[in-house]
């Protein structure tokens, strides 16, 4: 059987649109502020089992799947020095949140 790591999630950043955009290329239907799901510096665990940790977006969740994935396998990614580390963004453009993921 292969070796299966955990692995954390930590917020690094929420973005306001504010923040991306000096002039929105949409008009949102209500005023947005950045991601109200999350706190910056808030973490999550991923265990063995590679399930989606509870109160995690699930857009956010498939978007960085693929990372998790990799480092929950002893895998690392290349265009890092670190290893076993990777950063990632939700796909929301108007509002994105960046995690750092951590095998461990």
């Amino acid at each position: 059987m292969v070796e299966r790591y955990q692995v954390k999630i930590t917020v690094l950043r929420r973005f306001s649109p504010t923040e991306v955009f000096e002039t929105s290329p949409v008009t949102p239907v209500r005023p947005l502020d950045a991601c109200g799901l999350y706190s910056d510096g808030q973490e999550f665990t991923v265990g063995e089992n590679l399930r989606m940790p509870e109160g995690f977006c699930s857009s956010a969740w498939h978007t960085i799947y693929c990372s998790v994935r990799t480092l929950a396998f002893g895998g690392n990614l290349p265009w890092y020095k670190e290893k076993g580390v990777a950063i990632n963004c939700c796909t929301d453009g108007l509002r994105p949140v960046i995690f750092k993921l951590e095998r461990i």
